[in-house]
């Protein structure tokens, strides 16, 4: 197989990953992708960071084994936390993580440069989107928001009890910004109620089309972009959960059909 024809991984600690396969596919069709969603050890947001480099590292260890040429990191926390060492122990595969792409998106479209990040409590204790954004001239609002993830894994995706959540998270960034970070691949499922929440006039940017234009740029300057087509996409779950298809079908508007993979967890 050529080196340009190998698949893409794609790691995240359940459904919301899909989100960045989602704009992946769309900005990548001539990729193939294997997709692992750690369903078995959700949510990795309010775990250590020795927890989360552990499972960051068998996830990719289960991924390579596809022979990917890239391994994109779809997990918030996981790229706070873990990005650092994975580029360690595989320093041959493209890697990319979704906090640097995304905060530079927001930068380039933020008008007032007044930038709310929202994600998990691992996240947004890291502080790695708001070091990066003020090192640029940026002024920050972060907020945790660790109910959105279990609203979203339950399939809750417009749903009254969302709504209120958001809006008792995100009541506070009316006034103060411009442009919103959606810091956890699990927040675009809901992104009706947190524009409703926020206020529709702020501009919403998601990691996955962030990722998909730097990530293409990358390949295509080492020679590794693939030309053709491909529909034959790999999707792998660490525990089997039928309301993880049922969902995923939901926001990806087709079925998908969604493999067990058990491995072994130290």
């Amino acid at each position: 197989m050529q080196e340009s024809e190998r698949p893409i991984g794609i790691f995240d600690s359940g459904i919301g990953g899909l989100t960045v396969y989602r704009a992946l596919k769309k900005l990548l069709p001539g990729e193939r992708f294997v997709y692992l969603g750690d369903t078995a050890r959700l949510p990795y947001g309010t775990k250590s960071p020795r927890t989360i480099i552990r499972f960051s590292l068998e996830n990719a260890e289960f991924l390579t084994k596809f022979d990917v040429k890239a391994l994109v990191v779809a997990c918030n926390t996981s790229s706070s936390v873990a990005l650092d060492e994975l580029k360690k122990k595989y320093p041959q595969l493209v890697i990319m993580g979704v906090i640097e792409p995304s905060a530079r998106m927001a930068l380039n479209l933020s008008p007032r440069k007044k930038i709310g990040v929202i994600g998990t409590e691992a996240t947004i204790r890291s502080g790695k989107y708001q070091k990066f954004l003020r090192e640029r001239g940026a002024e920050v609002f972060s907020k945790a928001c660790p109910l959105f993830v279990p609203l979203v894994e339950e399939g809750w995706i417009d749903h009254p009890v969302t709504r209120m959540v958001a809006e008792e998270y995100l009541g506070e960034f009316k006034n103060r910004v411009d442009t919103l970070i959606l810091g956890c691949t699990h927040y675009p499922v809901i992104k009706k109620a947190i524009s409703l929440a926020v206020g529709e006039d702020k501009i919403l940017v998601e990691s996955g089309e962030a990722v998909g234009i730097e990530l293409k740029k990358i390949l295509n300057s080492r020679g590794l972009l693939s030309r053709e087509n491909q529909d034959n996409d790999l999707f792998f779950v660490t525990d089997y959960l039928q309301k993880f298809e049922r969902v995923a079908s939901l926001f990806l508007g087709k079925k998908v059909k969604i493999e067990e993979r058990k491995f072994s967890l130290c």
